[in-house]
């Protein structure tokens, strides 16, 4: 039987749903990739920069955990995963973290799910109650999403450019009494920028402050969400210091109110394989786990299989991160020293150098141009596809564009630049 037509009207449909499904709004980053399919599908050249995910043909997952995941099909690992992670996997990450980060977590801090967006979600709902103050930046990825579908009460702190795009221990302080969850993210999606240890530093000073004068009235502890799923991809001059660096680290009283957020997705660019993990302390561990447990958010177990031998690799985990770090950082800097030489020719724009992450900040300024405007300028004249920082909660019209590299060749990058030197001169 064809149902087409007897799926009934559109908008009477949408009337019948909860106030949550009809609230909700989607993602403009996958509304401009769509976009941007559509029109490479008809023949358009464009240099795609506005998705967070890699081309296998410039950026391929390491041929260790490709072949990882064959073999443990081949070997049977079809059926579910434990709800929590593989065994295996859990404990290859708590050596991987103690190795390479200088933590030492109990196997019982690691949680493994479906990548780290279950993650990031799953610490709104295991840490805010509804209606429950959440400190976050903007622009950050996702955080008024996640805040709306958890019923949180979203505390956006505008960042700015001259502080890297990171909050300021000043810019919490008047929320902080109130706040149950501040959320950072370094590396930061979307500006590709990494905090400074002295910027962490203060943040983490202020939390343990604040959580021993609850402790004395008998209050709820504020947490700390520190997402750092981009720290392997950190260059020179990151933060000031070329180096990531993790509350733990700077301030070890800060641990017991600490989840740190991590997956393979972007460091190993195995986007689609959907294996991340977070630690935190074991209670808290526990009861996210029992959460996400609910909704089947756990990874592909061949692909934990793998990836454990693959963590467990030290050598060879360094040899593949060395040349995964010089292709990204290859195509951020050939872009930024392109922008470099378009501002220093007097034309609108500027850049903020390589830090981290697959990113790089651009601003191009178009007086009287909306950011959408701006945008469609560089599509339709240059056939560069970027993304406004307000597809990452960011409200005002700054001018400031995420570039993504993950999918485009050096040639492509070569061959946009002129094009798109071409339009600034056109608007300028």
């Amino acid at each position: 039987m064809d149902l087409t037509g007897r799926l009934g009207d559109s908008r009477e449909v949408d009337e019948s749903l909860s106030a949550l499904a009809r609230g909700v709004v989607g993602s403009e980053i996958l509304r401009i990739a769509a976009e941007i399919r559509a029109l490479k599908a008809k023949g358009a050249a464009i240099c795609n920069l506005t998705v967070g995910d890699f081309d296998p043909a410039q950026f391929p997952v390491p041929p260790r955990l490709l072949d990882g995941v064959q073999q443990a099909l081949s070997a049977g690992h079809t059926n579910y995963p434990p709800s929590d992670g593989m065994p295996a996997l859990r404990e290859a990450v708590a050596r991987f973290y103690e190795r390479r980060l200088g933590l030492k977590y109990p196997v019982e801090s690691v949680l493994i799910t479906a990548g780290a967006r279950p993650l990031l979600y799953g610490t709104y709902l295991t840490m805010l109650d509804r209606g429950d103050p959440v400190l976050y930046p903007v622009p950050s990825w996702n955080n008024n999403h996640y805040a709306y579908l958890a019923g949180a009460r979203a505390i956006e702190l505008p960042v700015r450019a001259d502080a890297n795009f990171f909050p300021t221990a000043a810019d919490l302080r008047p929320h902080i009494g109130v706040a149950r969850l501040v959320m950072l993210n370094s590396p930061l999606n979307p500006t590709g920028t990494a905090i400074s240890s002295a910027q962490l530093t203060s943040i983490c000073e202020l939390i343990v402050e604040e959580n021993r004068r609850r402790a004395r009235a008998g209050a709820k502890a504020v947490w700390l969400c520190y997402d750092q799923v981009y720290w392997q991809l950190v260059f020179p001059g990151a933060g000031g210091e070329g180096r990531h660096v993790t509350p733990p680290e700077l301030v070890p009283e800060i641990a017991p109110y600490t989840v740190m957020l991590d997956a393979a997705s972007k460091s190993f660019a195995a986007t689609g394989m959907r294996v991340g993990w977070a630690v935190m302390p074991p209670a808290a561990r526990q009861r996210m786990a029992d959460i996400l447990g609910h909704v089947g958010a756990w990874a592909p177990r061949a692909e934990q299989v793998a990836m454990a031998a693959l963590l467990d690799d030290d050598a060879g985990v360094t040899t593949y991160l060395v040349e995964m770090r010089a292709r990204v950082a290859e195509r951020l800097e050939r872009l930024a020293r392109g922008f470099q030489r378009m501002r220093a020719a007097g034309l609108p724009v500027e850049v903020i150098p390589p830090q981290g992450a697959i990113y790089l900040s651009v601003r191009f300024v178009m007086p009287g141009r909306t950011n959408e405007q701006v945008r469609k300028v560089l599509l339709d004249q240059a056939g560069f596809a970027v993304v406004p920082f307000q597809a990452f909660g960011l409200n005002e019209d700054t001018g400031w564009f995420r570039i993504s590299v993950g999918a485009v060749s050096l040639a492509e990058i070569d061959d946009a630049l002129p094009r798109v030197e071409a339009a600034l001169r056109a608007v300028a």
